[in-house]
Formats: structure tokens, C-alpha cells, sequence
């Protein structure tokens, strides 16, 4: 097949979450399958000085927007490692900025009419390039516009007449709603602002465009999909998801595991794997407790969090929980994150109150991210809900137990133990039901307890998570079984 990917972020290139990582790794392992694959996304400031080696295409072409019409080019470029193609929409009046979609926490004003022009640009690029394209796949609402270009103002010429569109749900919180005089900048007929396609309560609905124009949609796990047609997850879209449910599929994502490995990770101090974790992994909690300037004790429990430090990730409870635990057990705390200040606060107000017990990073730094997952005995996720989440799995792979929320993802990867669970040797960590003070604190007692008294189970739940496969191989072939499913049903 032949597989063109329109996302806004993509690892080497421009970065703000998840979304990045696997618009690189899913056309990379899906090409490693004997698939042609491609991407493109915009020519932000920081795709374009990203390091990469990039040249021009020498093709310009011009987008109508509203009343007026828009002059961009393509660049292109490569995947690291790899011959997939990757293709850049450059316009310095959309994309020559410091941010991706904001500045100082302040979305951009024209971020509809910026992705009204990528989403254009991608359809006009398939001719302008000459591909020949089975699957199109757009990701999030910033690509939301693609299937409904597709459908709409393309589907009569030959080139786009057997295209399938798919659509990915990253995060149903992010929609991409603006206000309805915005349609004017899309060029579609007001006849789509109906609560059949477009329109949201009064307002445009990129995300929810995609929803209802693709032939087929998909998001980041088989919880997550389920969770997203209930009132409680659907974020006022769990109808719409819920008429879709015959194509809708949720796939886990995968890791990237030529970063993740710890038999292979030049940044950690010593690497390991399941054959020698229990005489190794000690010496990366030396090294992390050293890097963050607590007491090199190696019978304190440590627990690592990393992360947008955020309500929807839990940190709030974390923030409740932690005296309890330095107090009764001497748990040390480390923390790795930026996000909202009032926590970013609280944590140094926390920090600062015990200094050997609780040291915080305010910023994100790849390689203590690394030591982090490596020296820690636990990884506590507590998230509200998690679509996927990467941590819990790279945590398992780093023989790190982790403390979940039973939400999305983090319920299909993690297998609390149970006296089942144990005996089928299938346990890999502990999980809690209610996304509060009480639930975390009852999972916490769970996996000190284990620690401090049952050693033997303790290293069952590390060899176990550390055996299981989360390479992109298995979910890039999910991934192939639903394109043909919905080109058969096309």
C-alpha cells in the first residue's frame, strides 16, 4: 500500500507531545513492512533549523483562503534512518514562528486559517508530487479538514477517486473549535455547517469534521476507544463517535524501541536488560539519586514521575500524597515535568520541605527522563483519563513497576496483580479505580508492601513487564489490518 500521513508534529522535526513520536515511528515500521510510506506536515521556524538535511521540491503553488489567495512551496526531507519521504508546507505567514500552535501559553488567532491551508495544501500536494496514495491519514484536529477536502472538492478526480481516509483521535480534549465565521476561510459550502458535518453548538468543529467525512477513524487504545462513545470520556462527541462505532478501532501505540531499550541506552549510566537487571538497575538508582542530589540509599523506595505536570495527569493527588509517604516509609519523590504553575509551585513548596526526599525538575530533559525510568523501583501515573500514555510502557521495559490510574491506555498495558494474575504470571504492576486521594494512596500501600516484604513477586513483576513486546511492528500491523478492513467497506 501506498500511505500518506498529515500530521502537525513529527519527531526529529517539531515536537509538543506524543503525536510527534508517532507520526515518525508508525510510517517508519509500516515501511519496514513492505509499505510506501511519506509524511507531511507544516514548515514550522523549527522543522526547518531542526537540523535535518531539507531542500526545496521547486513547486510553489496558491490556496484560496476566503477571499485572497495563499502562496506556499514544498520542501523535502527524510526520516532519520530510514528512506520515508517527508514532505514540509512552507509559509513563512503561518509557520515562521517560535511556537507551534502558541506563544506564551496563547493559542495564535489565525490557528484555524493556518490549518485550513495545511489541511488544502496535503490534498494539493498528492497532485502536485505525483503520488499515487491508497491510504491518507490525518491525525487530530489539526488535520481534521483533510477527509472533508477530500471528499468534497477532490474525490471526482481520478488521481483522489480510491483514496481512503483515516482518521486518529490522539486526544478527544482537543477539538480545534472556532468561531462559525471561520467557515468562510475553508471554502466549503455552508451547507456542511450542520450538525450532521461541521458545526458544533454555534461554532466550527474541526475534530468533529474528521469524525464524520473519514472512511475510517482510529485512536491510541482499545480502552480509550471505548471510553470516548460515553458521556463521561466523549468530551460532546460520544454521539458521533457512537454512530461511527462500525469503523472505529482502537490501536495501542507502540515504542520506539531503538530510543527505549536499556541494553542499549547510551544514557544511562549502565545498561541492562532481563538477564542482569537485579545486579544492574541498582547502580541507575545510585546514579539517580546522585543526578538529583538526594541520599544514595538503596533500600528507599523511589518513585519517578515524568510528565506534563497537569490535573488531567493526576499531579494534584501526587501533591497530597507525598508527606504520607516520606512520613511512614521514607520514599523518595522525583519529578520530571513543566505544565501549570500552581503545581509547578506546590512541588517546590514540597520540595524544599524535604530535601532528602523529594527532588524536582521543572523543565523536560530527555536523558534524566532516561534515568529516570531506569533507577526508579516505581512509576506512578495517576492521569484522569490517559488516550495511550508511553511512560507506563517504557517504565515496564526499564524494569520499573508502575502505579496507574485503570483509565485508557494504562488499563490495557497494565495488569494488576491479583492472585490470578500471579499464577498466570501475567502481573506486571498495580492499578486503582478511582482517580482520587484514597485510590492512589490504597495502590501505593499495594506496591510498597510487595516491595518491602514480598522480593520474590517483587521480581517476578519486573522480569514479567520487561518480556513483554511494545515494538510498533505489532500495532504498525494492527494498523494494516484496519486500512483493509475499511477499504473493503468503501
Amino acid at each position: 500500500m501506498n500511505i500518506l500521513f498529515a500530521t502537525s508534529e513529527l519527531v526529529p522535526f517539531a515536537k509538543t507531545g506524543g503525536l510527534a513520536d508517532v507520526s515518525c515511528a508508525l510510517p517508519r515500521a509500516l515501511s519496514q513492512l513492505g509499505h510506501k510510506t511519506c509524511v507531511i506536515i507544516p514548515g514550522y521556524k523549527k522543522a526547518v533549523q531542526s537540523g535535518q538535511n531539507i531542500w526545496s521540491v521547486g513547486i510553489d503553488f496558491n490556496i484560496p483562503i476566503w477571499n485572497k489567495n495563499v502562496k506556499g512551496s514544498l520542501l523535502e526531507s527524510r526520516l532519520p534512518n530510514s528512506d520515508v519521504p517527508v514532505y514540509l508546507v512552507l509559509q513563512d505567514q503561518y509557520y515562521d514562528r517560535e511556537g507551534l500552535y502558541n506563544q506564551k501559553e496563547e493559542d495564535y488567532s489565525d490557528n484555524c486559517e493556518r490549518f485550513v491551508f495545511f489541511s488544502r495544501a496535503v490534498l494539493e500536494a498528492i497532485r502536485l508530487l505525483g503520488l499515487e496514495i491508497d491510504i491518507l491519514h490525518s491525525n487530530d484536529w489539526q488535520t481534521g479538514l483533510v477527509p472533508a477536502y477530500l471528499d468534497i472538492l477532490y474525490r471526482s478526480f481520478q488521481r483522489y477517486k480510491n483514496i481512503v481516509s483515516i482518521h486518529t483521535i490522539h486526544n478527544m480534549a482537543y477539538q480545534g473549535v472556532f468561531w462559525h465565521w471561520d467557515m468562510c476561510l475553508t471554502g466549503l459550502d455552508w451547507e456542511y455547517f450542520t450538525p450532521l458535518y461541521m458545526e458544533f453548538y454555534g461554532k466550527l468543529n474541526l475534530l468533529k469534521t474528521a469524525l464524520t467525512f473519514a472512511d475510517g477513524v482510529t485512536t491510541v487504545s482499545p480502552t480509550y476507544a471505548k471510553e470516548i462513545q460515553t458521556e463521561g470520556f466523549g468530551c460532546a462527541l460520544d454521539g458521533v463517535l457512537r454512530s461511527r462505532r462500525e469503523r472505529l478501532q482502537g490501536i495501542l501505540n507502540g515504542v520506539d524501541t531503538d530510543r527505549w531499550n536499556p541494553s542499549t541506552d547510551s544514557l544511562i549510566p549502565v545498561q541492562f536488560d532481563a538477564n542482569n537487571v537485579f545486579e544492574q538497575k541498582p547502580l541507575c538508582k545510585t546514579a539517580l539519586q546522585q543526578e538529583m542530589q538526594l541520599p544514595e540509599r538503596n533500600d528507599s523506595p523511589v518513585i519517578g514521575i515524568v510528565g506534563r505536570l497537569a490535573s488531567q495527569k493526576g499531579i494534584d493527588l501526587v501533591t497530597e500524597v507525598m508527606p504520607k509517604w516520606i512520613e511512614e516509609h521514607d520514599v523518595q519523590w522525583i519529578v520530571l515535568g513543566a505544565g501549570d504553575q500552581w503545581l509547578e509551585q506546590r512541588l517546590q513548596n514540597l520540595a524544599e520541605r524535604f530535601p532528602r526526599n523529594i527532588a524536582v525538575k521543572l523543565t523536560f530533559c530527555d536523558k534524566t527522563a532516561h534515568l529516570i525510568e531506569a533507577g526508579s523501583d516505581m512509576f506512578v501515573m495517576p492521569s484522569r483519563y490517559e488516550p495511550c500514555g508511553l511512560n507506563q510502557m517504557y517504565s515496564l521495559i526499564y524494569g520499573t513497576i508502575p502505579i496507574v490510574h485503570e483509565t485508557g491506555g494504562l488499563t490495557d498495558t497494565i495488569v494488576p496483580v491479583t492472585p490470578d494474575t500471579l499464577a498466570n504470571e501475567t502481573a506486571n504492576g498495580f492499578r486503582f479505580h478511582d482517580a482520587d486521594v484514597n485510590g492512589l494512596n490504597w495502590a501505593i500501600e499495594q506496591a510498597l508492601s510487595c516491595y518491602k516484604n514480598d522480593r520474590e513477586t517483587w521480581k517476578k513483576l519486573i522480569l514479567t513487564g520487561m518480556k513483554r513486546d511494545f515494538s510498533w511492528q505489532h500495532s504498525a500491523q494492527e494498523y494494516l489490518d484496519f486500512y483493509e478492513k475499511i477499504r473493503a467497506k468503501k
